[in-house]
């Protein structure tokens, strides 16, 4: 019998710090099938589906347990992230596993990634950078994300964002670095990977 259906999300967290196990067992239910699917569909692979998932909800134990979960209202968003990082993770190891030396005499070094096709992995891993940068430069504030915007996207000099922007070249510059720093700052505090 599910003693807690009733309760949110966050009261779940709370009532399992404070040492009520049922409490995260009624958080697995309620989010098992959703995030299960999420990593099946990365992974397309059972096996590895079922560990990446027991890995996701162990690392989740242990950040609520070493109170560093931050009680944003969003649980669901938050374990999914602790599963995109983990999938992420895997390939990035599976991938630096199969590189091969250049001294191998036996290796042919025209056989190289970089000379083959795109994998679905990894562009399952830029789509999810592309989207996660997005939403990055989305939370900056707003003379900030100016600045980056025309300098990245609009392949705009400092001359130009300090004219059409009405600021010195040196303001334009400072923006664009303090832009730069809370992306940086974001994306850690955030466990987001911006690079393959």
């Amino acid at each position: 019998m599910r003693i807690y259906t009733d309760k949110s999300d966050e009261q779940l967290i709370s009532l399992y710090v404070d040492g009520t196990n049922e409490a995260f067992d009624e958080l697995l239910e309620r989010h098992k099938d959703r995030l299960y699917m999420y990593i099946f569909h990365s992974v397309k692979n059972e096996e590895l589906a079922d560990d990446i998932f027991q890995d996701t909800f162990v690392k989740a134990i242990t950040t609520i347990k070493q109170g560093r979960y931050v009680d944003s209202g969003h649980f669901l968003a938050w374990i999914t992230r602790i599963a995109h990082n983990l999938i992420i993770d895997y390939y990035r190891m599976v991938r630096n596993e199969n590189l091969q030396s250049t001294d191998d005499t036996d290796v042919n070094i025209l056989n190289r990634k970089e000379f083959s096709d795109v994998t679905v992995e990894d562009n399952l891993i830029v789509s999810q950078i592309h989207s996660d940068v997005r939403r990055l430069v989305r939370a900056l504030p707003d003379n900030q994300r100016e600045v980056l915007v025309m300098r990245y996207y609009k392949n705009m000099s400092f001359k130009e964002i300090a004219d059409t922007t009405g600021v010195s070249i040196n303001t334009a510059l400072g923006r664009m670095r303090y832009a730069i720093l809370n992306l940086r700052r974001m994306a850690e505090e955030h466990n987001i990977a911006l690079a393959m």
